[in-house]
Formats: C-alpha cells, sequence, structure tokens
C-alpha cells in the first residue's frame, strides 16, 4: 500500500512539473499579448488625442475625450493584463502543489519501514 502512495504521489509530483512547463509558454504569450495591447492602445490614444488637437477641440477636455474614444484598445489591454496576472497566480499555486507534495515525498521516504 505505502509503495502504491509514493507512486501516486511520485506521479503527481511529476504531473505538477509538466504543467508548470506548459504554464511557463502560456505565460510568455501572454506577456506577448500585453505588451502589444498596451502598444496598440498608446498609438491609438496618441492618435486620438492628435485628433482633437487638430480639430481644436478645448485641452482641458481633450484627454477625457481621448481616453473615451480609445475605451475599446483600453479594455482589450485590461483584459491582457488581467489574463497575464491569472496566469502568475496559477503559477505560483502550481509552485505551492509542488512544494508540498516534495514535502510529503520526503516524509514518507524518511519514515522506517
Amino acid at each position: 500500500m505505502k509503495q502504491l502512495e509514493l507512486a501516486q504521489i511520485s506521479k503527481e509530483l511529476y504531473d505538477s512539473v509538466q504543467s508548470l512547463g506548459r504554464g511557463r509558454k502560456i505565460l510568455f504569450d501572454y506577456a506577448k499579448t500585453l505588451a502589444l495591447a498596451e502598444k496598440e492602445y498608446r498609438i491609438a490614444l496618441a492618435k486620438e488625442i492628435m485628433r482633437l488637437k487638430a480639430d481644436k477641440v478645448p485641452a482641458t477636455i481633450t484627454s477625457d475625450l481621448a481616453r473615451g474614444n480609445t475605451a475599446s484598445q483600453r479594455y482589450d489591454r485590461d483584459l491582457a493584463e488581467t489574463m497575464w496576472k491569472a496566469a502568475i497566480k496559477n503559477l505560483e499555486a502550481l509552485q505551492s502543489e509542488q512544494t508540498a507534495l516534495q514535502s510529503i515525498l520526503k516524509w514518507q521516504n524518511e519514515v522506517p519501514r
């Protein structure tokens, strides 16, 4: 029975390591998506500010109007950032799981038979 438990714990640890590897790739993809969304938002915002200035919109409201007119790009940026942060939290949870499994495995290996 003890061997089965050790084998199961070892398999769970292996699966966790594999998930962490896949998670790192996903995190990298989210980081690229976030960077691209940030770039697109900043470019759209700058263009909108320039357009409003060219249209002689009062400077006191230019910034607010530009941000409102680029809300879609900001939403995309914020969503990408949220996904990136969620992926980080997921990887942290996997790392905690690995630590717990390693501790259990170590403890079970040290128990006298």
